[in-house]
């Protein structure tokens, strides 16, 4: 008789999960799913300008991807990093096909630092803001708006979208001074230095 070892699936790390999804468990695969829809399914929303049915259809593809790719994940590495780099890649992909590109230069700027730590105050309604702030972010370009949905909604470090956009750190906190810069511009509330 041949008893089969009980799994604690919601408490396995992601990267345990992954090894038995490249063993075809759709128990782990469940469990991914459960952990990261929604987080993704906010990801791909604020990426493809706030379109439901679309940001479905791209968390069933993103999906798809893993369990066809599962075999290539490293477990070595971080599952979420490599889950974030393909749905970014997927919107990046997306961007390509229905725009022109944006092209923004890439300077570090020393100051951002600064500004980054002081932090930024709101004295607006929140839902007024969330409202500006939406139509706001999609006038960024892709780059920029991909950094600061991963780290200001997505609330992910910067070291950790330096990895999933592979970028230097720097680029990074380039390009999150710019979107600020920029959105400060747009919504003068939001300006930082205001």
């Amino acid at each position: 008789m041949v008893f089969f070892k009980s799994i604690d699936y919601n408490k396995a790390s992601d990267e345990n999960l992954m090894e038995k999804v490249c063993k075809k468990n759709h128990h782990a695969f469940e469990e991914l799913f459960e952990r990261y829809s929604q987080r993704l399914l906010r990801y791909f929303y604020s990426m493809l300008n706030y379109d439901e049915e679309k940001s479905q259809d791209f968390l069933q593809d993103l999906f798809i991807k893993v369990l066809e790719n599962a075999r290539y994940f490293d477990t070595n590495r971080k599952f979420s990093t490599w889950l974030y780099s393909i749905a970014t890649n997927m919107c990046k992909n997306e961007y390509r096909k229905l725009a022109g590109k944006h092209f923004v230069s890439e300077e570090y700027i020393p100051e951002f630092d600064e500004i980054y730590s002081s932090g930024i105050t709101f004295n607006l309604d929140k839902k007024l803001l969330q409202s500006e702030l939406e139509k706001s972010i999609e006038q960024l370009g892709y780059k920029h708006k991909s950094v600061f949905i991963m780290r200001f909604q997505q609330e992910l470090p910067i070291k950790e979208i330096s990895r999933i956009m592979s970028i230097s750190e720097g680029t990074v906190k380039s390009r999150i001074f710019y979107s600020l810069k920029k959105l400060g511009e747009l919504i003068p509330e939001f300006n930082p230095k205001n």
